[in-house]
């Protein structure tokens, strides 16, 4: 697709994410380009302006000029999770497509507005869910979807990385900005994944928090285990913390067969999925690529093509109610029923 086709991108919020992953990103894209930079920063938007040559560069305070700009045509939000509901509300109002990364929002009354504003201006808003798009997720899934492992038991998954003051990004124990600790950061790859796999949603959750190191997490969670129980009688059982090394994994157990996906969130490292069906033991292995070129180019897609896009804003919404309730369970130290 000629450059003039494709569909333009401005990334809001030039952290570490956007920095090392969604820049780059949009070098490998088939349908998206990259147009312009805001940033609170007015210098290191223009610095990334010029290393990735975009057209424009702007202040946060300037966000507006930036919305006015045709040549815009959808938003990536890569800002903390607090910031979210005001970018995509004023995007939303300016007839600008959102692209938001996850969580969606820092709470569940701030992601409610975020999908009824984008519904009520008629622009897309998409999740930024890249395990929908990355080869392991998705042969993981494909077993689950043809049978292969039979009725879904069990799942069992974790996320967790080790959280240093001084190196670790400091809005990540912010609770305005963060909307919780490690749970809203990485534990919500572990129940987006697990729904997506099998389709489902669940209907209770209980959940047990902990805070041994006051000093490091005054206000968030150090760590919390969850259960997620599901109609069809799956259990979910998840784990992420910020105590201990970036590890995670999915092990789905069926009563045809398992299968485990390790490491299963980063996307830096290469992925191995392996199990046993049967009698018959598996192995496949997965290069590191590219996971954001493809969501990039995905939402581009249904802009041009006007259609609906997964993972929606109501998948992310759903996530954030999700999450409301393990917190809730947590707190309360019983299982909380969830009510979308």
């Amino acid at each position: 697709m000629s450059m003039a086709n494709k569909i333009g991108y401005a990334v809001v919020g030039l952290g570490l994410i956007a920095r090392h992953a969604v820049l780059p990103a949009f070098r490998h894209c088939r349908r998206a380009k990259l147009v312009a930079l805001v940033s609170q920063d007015k210098n290191k938007a223009e610095r990334l302006r010029r290393k990735h040559k975009a057209a424009y560069s702007y202040s946060t305070k300037a966000y507006d000029a930036c919305l006015h700009n045709p040549e815009v045509s959808a938003i990536y939000i890569a800002t903390p999770p607090g910031g979210h509901e005001e970018l995509t509300v004023r995007a939303a109002a300016a007839g600008k497509h959102v692209l938001c990364e996850k969580p969606l929002a820092a709470t569940v009354e701030q992601s409610t507005r975020m999908v009824e504003a984008c519904r009520r201006h008629g622009v897309l808003l998409m999740t930024a869910y890249r395990k929908y798009f990355e080869p392991a997720a998705l042969y993981l899934k494909s077993l689950v979807r043809n049978g292969a492992l039979g009725r879904i038991d069990t799942i069992l998954t974790s996320f967790s990385e080790l959280y240093v003051p001084g190196v670790s990004q400091p809005w990540l124990v912010e609770p305005a900005l963060a909307g919780g600790g490690p749970l809203m950061d990485l534990g919500i790859y572990c129940v987006n994944t697990s729904r997506w796999l099998v389709d489902e949603d669940p209907i209770e959750a209980d959940a047990e928090s902990w805070r041994d190191d006051t000093k490091r997490f005054q206000n968030v969670e150090e760590g919390i285990s969850f259960r997620l129980r599901f109609q069809s009688g799956l259990r979910v059982q998840g784990n992420t913390t910020y105590s201990a090394a970036m590890s995670s994994f999915m092990f789905v157990q069926g009563n045809k067969g398992w299968a485990s996906f390790c490491p299963a969130f980063p996307f830096e490292d290469a992925r191995l999925v392996f199990g046993k069906i049967g009698k018959r033991s598996f192995e496949r292995r997965f290069p590191p690529l590219d996971e954001f070129a493809p969501e990039l180019d995905a939402f581009a897609d249904a802009i041009q093509r006007k259609q609906p896009v997964a993972p929606d804003g109501v998948q992310g919404h759903r996530d954030m109610v999700i999450l409301q309730a393990i917190y809730d369970s947590a707190k309360s130290k019983r299982p909380m029923t969830i009510n979308y």
